[in-house]
């Protein structure tokens, strides 16, 4: 259930009761795509830095080390020992992603698996079976996520399609909650919003998909190659016709900068890969901006990564350490600027919420947007 706290403008402040606990919204999700976050954060560093949801991957879990599996040893939460909420993807990005190696057909996507190129095929039924068998509290329904540019010609066929998908996805989540042997039979189904870059489309798919009155919705297919200022127009023009009582999540995304935005326009769920990822490579996120670690100038700086951060990585650790680690190619090195990462999305979502509590987002705002410009 959706509790909508308040609001400031299209700016929403929830609270999103789930069978593994309550989310505060607006949320970031850190991504753990294999059920570990990539640059070797464990379960306890996840509840250190103040994670509240974990995303996983179906389609990654599916290949390895399957999803029967995990189901045989209790279910993802008791498989990486995760007492948090857990979104699962639907695995359709991913299937689509793979372009060169897919079949989409009316029942599904017949597609190569990208460890030993065995024939897999997914479809609506596929997908939640999945998800059931990992027992995630939110499962993402199943859809055809198009090229960015994509023509109109391609684009409304594929939001058809991905329409009667999550019908189908919607009455087998229903019928596999219903079963004795299901580990999670609260499970909830998002539904997702296509429609490429085309306003009357995206409105459109989201009057469909409002009537199936789901747990929440997400608009998917953005932050796949179209500019910023498409996103942003296209989250104007969708989301007032999204339920505002039920969370509402831009898959994803994104920089921090994105986030405000998106905030702004009414989004309460976000994932992205890029503070882990640019993690990995040395960046690292602060309120002035990123910073490049393998930049010279700090080999001999003393400070913090960030003297406002709590992290554990900043109460401890210089810079000068982090970058010796990083040139040495010491695994420490990139756990310890992922953990930094992480930890400060986390802390941006906890701001952000303080803001909306106290009617000041606005603000709020435009004093972090003034910040990373002035890096």
């Amino acid at each position: 259930m959706y509790e909508l706290l308040k609001v400031e403008g299209r700016a929403k402040r929830g609270r999103f009761h789930t069978p593994h606990g309550t989310i505060e919204t607006p949320v970031f999700m850190n991504v753990a795509t294999v059920a570990a976050i990539k640059g070797a954060l464990s379960t306890e560093d996840l509840e250190r830095i103040d994670t509240q949801v974990v995303l996983a991957n179906t389609y990654h879990l599916h290949v390895r080390p399957g999803d029967r599996l995990i189901k045989e040893l209790g279910g993802l939460h008791q498989f990486m020992s995760c007492n948090k909420p857990i979104l699962t993807d639907s695995g359709g990005f991913q299937v689509f992603s793979l372009a060169a190696m897919r079949k989409i057909k009316e029942e599904g996507v017949y597609f190569s698996s990208h460890i030993d190129g065995r024939k897999i095929f997914m479809g609506p039924e596929e997908s939640m079976q999945i998800q059931s068998n990992i027992a995630s509290t939110i499962a993402m329904a199943f859809d055809e996520c198009p090229p960015a540019l994509a023509e109109r010609d391609y684009i409304i066929p594929s939001v058809e399609r991905t329409t009667r998908w999550l019908k189908r996805c919607q009455n087998e989540m229903n019928r596999l909650n219903n079963l004795d042997e299901t580990i999670n039979k609260q499970q909830m189904l998002f539904g997702i919003n296509q429609g490429g870059i085309f306003e009357d489309i995206r409105i459109e798919h989201a009057k469909v998909i409002r009537e199936f009155d789901l747990p929440g919705y997400a608009v998917g297919g953005l932050a796949v190659g179209e500019s910023h200022e498409d996103m942003y127009r296209i989250l104007e023009a969708v989301v007032p016709y999204l339920p505002q009582n039920k969370p509402t999540y831009l898959m994803g995304v994104g920089t921090p900068e994105n986030i405000l935005e998106a905030v702004e326009r009414g989004i309460d769920f976000f994932d992205c890969v890029l503070p882990a990822r640019n993690g990995r490579h040395g960046h690292v996120y602060t309120n002035h901006g990123k910073m490049n670690l393998f930049n010279q100038k700090y080999e001999a700086d003393m400070q913090p990564l960030s003297e406002e951060c709590h992290c554990p990585t900043c109460q401890r650790y210089s810079r000068a350490y982090i970058r010796h680690l990083l040139k040495a190619k010491e695994m420490l090195g990139m756990r310890l600027c992922v953990m930094h990462n992480l930890h400060y999305f986390n802390n941006l979502m906890k701001e952000i919420r303080n803001a909306l509590d106290e009617g000041s987002f606005t603000a709020y705002k435009k004093m972090r947007l003034e910040g990373y410009k002035n890096n």
